[in-house]
């Protein structure tokens, strides 16, 4: 390990040291787990009442719907009011939202519209949530402190895919489907008291405060300007619409129509992507900005190969291995993309960028998911799977290659010495 990174690691141990970032962890890790104790309940009972994977990419659908109409605006609120107060009203909701659909999954006469429309609900709530929170970590820290603060951040949120699952399979096996929702339901106190606890934002200059009540035009105007957040934007998208239809909408359909597998199975395979998405966002830490195009390179071609493989693969072991790859992957990528872009966006814009930027996955996903899952009822999951894994390796490919070294920028900030240039 080199002398960066055990800078890296010693500055990462010195945030979790400070109260409001630790508070803010700790109650986000049990809020996260158990949202995706939710998310993985739903995805096999929604696997229970249909057998199309058109269905299952409605509910996607139906949840990232509301990014697209309520981002933007999202992103201005995040900026003009108190992040904290936004944060809390989505949990408030999210914690309403859990508690009746488990108790329609309890009452055992749910059905697949209720779903959908509590997806939909649910996708309004994290349309706000988004850039608040995206836009709140780099207000805990120091700006020096940004890319270590965003990499504890997914570490957590990845760790959280570790436990969140894992419980949901015992859970739904032992005492039903029902248990999972109420469980999310309580989680969301956590992050709720530590969100009450912590600080409010510094006031700024006269200037600044002003920049902060412009529109959201203006987060449009900046990403349209920086060629680097543009690159990542385009990368984030194509994720969106060849891989995580492949590891989250289908992965139900999958377990049980491909490998032929129960809620157990699936609940091992997404702890297996939660534990590879932890091992990645820990990764982060000791990625030098040299070395990000490399990193990201080497990423791409690992999913490109891990998509390929689930359309071939046979067994659990070998699907495992492939997820874990994939998830690995995935975190790098998405957390080199946020620390770059949370590093780029002046502090008075980012919670517009955030939203523009959120836009090329959360966005996107409504699409994705029902597209993606459509080709699949008509050719096939594994056909669908092997022709993604292609067009993606090669887009993502082109995407880096046009990028190329401004990955690696240096970006401008208010500190009084310059930095040298890093050449990837």
């Amino acid at each position: 390990m080199n002398e960066k990174e055990k800078w890296t690691g010693a500055k990462s141990l010195d945030l979790l040291r400070q109260g409001p970032f630790r508070r803010y962890i700790i109650g986000s890790l049990i809020s996260d787990s158990g949202t995706w104790m939710q998310m993985m309940a739903q995805s096999w009972v929604m696997s229970g009442l249909t057998d199309k994977a058109i269905l299952l990419g409605l509910v996607n659908f139906a949840a990232g719907l509301p990014a697209l109409a309520l981002a933007p605006v999202a992103g201005s609120l995040a900026d003009r009011l108190d992040k904290r107060k936004i944060l809390v009203a989505t949990q408030v909701a999210q914690i309403i939202f859990a508690i009746a659909l488990g108790l329609l999954v309890m009452s055992g006469r749910v059905q697949i519209w209720q779903i959908v429309l509590f997806a939909l609900l649910l996708g309004i709530a994290f349309s706000y949530e988004m850039p608040a929170i995206s836009a709140l970590v780099p207000e805990l820290v120091k700006r020096d402190e940004i890319a270590a603060a965003i990499a504890l951040d997914r570490s957590v949120f990845h760790g959280s895919r570790l436990i969140g699952p894992s419980l949901a399979g015992f859970f739904v096996g032992w005492w039903g489907a029902a248990s999972a929702f109420f469980t999310n339901a309580f989680s969301f106190l956590a992050l709720i008291v530590a969100l009450i606890s912590l600080p409010k934002r510094p006031i700024g200059t006269a200037e600044e405060e002003e920049q902060r009540r412009s529109g959201i035009l203006e987060g449009f105007r900046y990403v349209r300007s920086n060629r680097i957040i543009l690159s990542l934007i385009a990368l984030i998208a194509l994720n969106t619409i060849f891989v995580f239809p492949a590891i989250s909408v289908m992965l139900p359909l999958y377990v049980r129509n491909i490998l032929h597998l129960g809620a157990h199975s699936m609940g091992w395979l997404m702890a297996v992507s939660g534990s590879g998405a932890f091992l990645g966002s820990i990764g982060l830490l000791s990625v030098a900005r040299e070395n990000r195009l490399k990193f990201m390179s080497a990423n791409v071609l690992a999913i490109a190969v891990g998509v390929f493989l689930m359309s071939r693969s046979e067994s659990f072991l070998l699907t495992a291995c492939a997820m874990g790859a994939i998830a690995i992957a995935l975190s790098m990528n998405f957390g080199l993309a946020n620390t770059i872009v949370q590093e780029q966006a002046p502090a008075h814009l980012r919670g517009r960028v955030s939203a523009v930027v959120g836009m090329s996955f959360f966005g996107l996903m409504p699409i994705a998911g029902l597209i993606t899952p459509g080709f699949s009822d008509l050719i096939g999951m594994r056909t669908t799977l092997s022709i993604a894994s292609v067009i993606y390796g090669i887009a993502a490919a082109a995407v880096l290659s046009l990028a190329g070294r401004h990955v690696c920028d240096v970006p401008i900030s208010p500190a009084p010495a310059p930095e040298v240039e890093p050449v990837c």
